[in-house]
């Protein structure tokens, strides 16, 4: 899932045009919702792509923060594990992604998860991938029961979960796989989408058909427009890239420069994020490489969510 957004650009690293702007105080939420979106916003988990600028932006992130370093089909897997070493030593708490397509068999994914061990990594992120299938292990659900036969050592598994459904794979499938994934699992994170209503009307259904994994929610940071509409398109969201055009006093602030911002979002789900039928734990936010921007709305946002 996630280690789709390394290949869609490779200027990640470059810093882009983005400029705080002023906008009103947050309005039309209780008091509690106040209090979960500050929360969710102060503990936001920030994605990484392991590009060769990656270290250096890491400079920017707040003091141990949370964080996520994507597989790249590029880069290959050790360069995933590579950086979130470094960014670990830094004293961050880093969720590498492994994937399935990338590992050539069993004992190379039992290199990772000793190399895992060593590292003091305890969380980990497992996708099928994107990149040719390479070897014995061909998708995500292999890959986790494969980890639970070798034994690893991670207090904490995510799986990715489709609020807008999958490019190749049909809804019901997905469910189904979702459902068997949370034998193994113990969170999971959200493709990004820009539809609040749709995320909402998914999280609804999962509940009722059985899913019980807490979910990390994936948002959009601040970025490009036109660079998210192609993500948008590439990663099967494209009915949501639409209803962003379509809603843009809703859904972001997009200001002169052509930049969007997660806080309008973020506020039309405080109902579902305030809900604890719901139970969202937690924000993974994309940040396509810019860290420092994206702490900078994050320090923005907690500002205003006090005020």
């Amino acid at each position: 899932m996630m280690q789709r957004l390394d290949d869609v650009d490779r200027e990640s690293g470059r810093a882009m045009g983005w400029r705080f702007w002023r906008r009103r105080r947050a309005s039309g939420l209780t008091e509690e919702q106040r209090a979960v979106l500050k929360s969710l916003v102060a503990d936001a988990k920030y994605e990484l792509i392991p590009l060769s600028s990656a270290l250096e932006q890491a400079t920017a992130l707040p003091p141990g923060s949370q964080v996520t370093v994507t597989a790249s089909p590029s880069h290959g897997i050790e360069a995933t594990f590579d950086l979130a070493e470094a960014v670990a030593a830094m004293g961050h708490d880093v969720t590498p992604h492994i994937s399935a397509h990338m590992l050539r068999d069993r004992a190379h994914l039992a290199e990772l998860l000793e190399r895992s061990r060593r590292s003091g990594i305890h969380r980990i992120f497992v996708v099928g991938g994107d990149a040719r299938d390479r070897g014995e292990i061909h998708d995500g659900l292999m890959l986790l029961r494969a980890m639970s036969d070798l034994g690893h050592p991670f207090e904490e598994v995510g799986v990715p979960c489709y609020p807008e459904g999958h490019p190749d794979i049909a809804d019901d499938r997905l469910l189904e796989v979702l459902r068997e994934k949370q034998r193994y699992a113990n969170a999971m994170t959200s493709q990004m989408s820009f539809n609040p209503a749709a995320v909402s009307a998914w999280l609804t259904r999962v509940r009722g058909a059985g899913i019980t994994l807490p979910l990390h929610l994936g948002v959009p940071g601040v970025a490009d427009l036109t660079k998210l509409m192609r993500v948008a398109t590439k990663i099967g969201v494209a009915d949501s890239a639409r209803y962003l055009k379509k809603n843009t006093q809703l859904i972001g602030h997009i200001v002169r420069g052509g930049s969007f911002g997660p806080d309008a979002f973020i506020e039309q789900l405080a109902p579902t994020l305030a809900d604890p039928a719901a139970d969202v734990r937690a924000l993974h936010v994309f940040t396509f490489n810019q860290v420092e921007q994206t702490a900078a709305w994050q320090r923005r946002m907690l500002d205003e969510l006090a005020s």
